[in-house]
């Protein structure tokens, strides 16, 4: 467990100074790490020392952290210390993590001991790109990571440094500053802190309040608890939602159906509501609205509504698919443009530009298609093929330029046409041909039939993400026949959807079919 020592032992420890105070700090990009180890090394040369930072780059597009390694020593008679490049697993004083996972990765490095590491960490979360491709939740556990710095560190302050900083107007950096000088690890004085902070001569006022709450934060509470994974509350029915429409639409929801199915009707309403119009959400309830009728006259109340309650939820999903058009619509929006601002810290006086890379390919031209024309170009393959060649290509997007948001707002704009296109309308047969399949199954096998819904989650995104995903979920329909008079059907077909989840070739979902079909 953590030895809980004082801020005034940790000081005095700290004035033996026989060999360098080594610190470690784990920041991705636009964490400003290379901004919090240029304090750390100025503060120290400013209180007579001599210091040293390094830095070792991690992977692009989330795959690691750059690791900054920081050594530092009094001035001793003139003479200059050799300072070390790389930290040594099991001589780091104290560890900086920008990110929950990162702190959990520093202890897999061996970084953190527990006779002598601090753990300073933000208990916030930036995925991973292993997280994010992962066809289902991918997401990794934090609960781990908390209890392995348990047992790793010395001693350990853990809280939400992102959303501290994000308060005050600041940047992750300042706050973390701030828990470093919190916790005593460092033989200096608040003053030095904050002295380090002005002298950078940019927006000194936002991180000095930053680093104030942190550090009062460190100070109160040295052991933050963090939980396992946050719940995600759905709003309940309000008394207004705003919009006349959309009231009608929540009235609707009150009335019609029990209060079990609200919270996640009302928030397919939102969500398709925003994908479209309030039009096509009264679409949405009506086809809920048909399968709740049916769930009802099949005893639906006893299971507590579950194959209503799946309907819900994955009917909402399906309508709401992504295409290019939902993708246009959503990398123009003002409040994309503001929030990436506000995460890179960018003044008001700043431009800020966005390069991002897009990958077209013909099938989704097509889809986005009025329906009939979209067809005509599918049917004659040298066309096809021929402006392929033209369109299959990478680009990088620059969509703060007048061109490209032109061109991006241009195709958000055929919005109001969607359901004309040729993807809408293959969206709805397979949609169509889906709630088919779990309401024939409904009076012969209920709990296989709401599991049919619940496998809808494999299907998302656009493009090849969407054609893997489709694949799966066929493959995995394609068992009904076998599971249809089962008692355990749902049982199988729950294994069938997580053996899809688990790789993206699809490995696994080959042998779990193979197993139901020796059943």
């Amino acid at each position: 467990m953590n030895e809980h020592v004082s801020i005034d032992a940790l000081r005095t420890e700290r004035l033996a100074t026989d060999k360098p105070l080594a610190i470690a700090v784990l920041a991705m990009g636009g964490q400003g790490g290379g901004v919090l180890a240029d304090w750390i090394v100025s503060m120290a040369e400013a209180q007579g020392w001599m210091a040293q930072t390094t830095s070792v780059p991690g992977v692009a597009q989330r795959t690691g952290a750059t690791i900054y390694y920081i050594e530092m020593l009094p001035e001793r008679d003139g003479r200059a210390p050799i300072f070390s490049l790389m930290p040594t697993p099991g001589d780091v004083d104290v560890v900086m993590a920008a990110e929950l996972m990162e702190a959990g990765r520093s202890v897999l490095r061996g970084l953190v001991t527990p006779d002598k590491t601090t753990l300073i960490a933000s208990t916030h979360r930036s995925f991973a790109v292993a997280e994010k491709q992962t066809p289902g939740d991918g997401i990794g556990n934090p609960e781990t990571v908390v209890e392995a710095t348990d047992f790793a560190a010395r001693r350990t302050i853990a809280f939400d440094m992102e959303t501290l900083a994000v308060r005050n107007g600041s940047v992750i950096s300042a706050s973390m500053f701030g828990a470093l000088a919190g916790s005593g690890a460092l033989p200096f004085p608040r003053e030095a802190f904050e002295a380090t902070i002005r002298a950078g001569g940019k927006g000194i006022e936002p991180s000095l309040k930053a680093f104030a709450a942190a550090f009062d934060r460190a100070r109160d509470k040295p052991r933050d608890p963090v939980s396992a994974k946050p719940v995600k509350r759905l709003d309940p029915l309000p008394a207004s939602a705003g919009h006349a429409d959309l009231d009608r639409l929540v009235a609707r929801i009150r009335s019609d159906f029990p209060e079990v199915l609200h919270a996640m009707l009302y928030a397919g309403v939102k969500k398709l509501t925003d994908f479209q119009d309030p039009a096509y959400a009264g679409e949405y309830l009506d086809r809920v609205a048909a399968l709740f009728a049916l769930d009802r006259a099949q005893g639906g109340a006893d299971k507590d509504f579950a194959f209503s309650q799946q309907a819900a939820k994955y009917v909402a999903v399906a309508m709401a698919y992504d295409d290019v058009i939902r993708v246009a619509d959503l990398k123009v929006r003002q409040s994309r443009f503001e929030r990436v601002r506000k995460e890179v810290g960018a003044k008001d006086d700043q431009i800020v530009y966005m390069t991002e890379y897009m990958h077209p390919r013909m099938e989704e031209v097509c889809g986005t298609l009025p329906k009939g024309f979209g067809l005509w170009v599918e049917n004659r393959p040298g066309l096809f093929a021929f402006l392929d060649r033209r369109i299959n290509k990478g680009r990088r997007v620059k969509t703060a330029t007048l061109f490209w948001f032109l061109s991006l707002y241009m195709v958000s704009a055929l919005r109001s046409r969607r359901r004309g296109t040729l993807r809408h309308a293959r969206e709805m047969e397979h949609m169509n041909a889906w709630l088919k399949a779990a309401t024939d199954l409904l009076p012969v096998n209920y709990d296989l039939a709401a599991e049919v819904l619940a496998t809808r989650r494999l299907v998302k995104g656009y493009s090849d993400t969407h054609s893997r995903g489709l694949s799966k979920f066929d493959r995995v329909l394609s068992a009904l026949p076998m599971l249809r008079n089962r008692e355990d059907g749902a049982d199988w077909l729950r294994r069938l959807k997580q053996a899809a989840l688990l790789d993206e070739g699809g490995i696994a979902l080959d042998g779990a079919l193979k197993t139901v079909a020796s059943l």
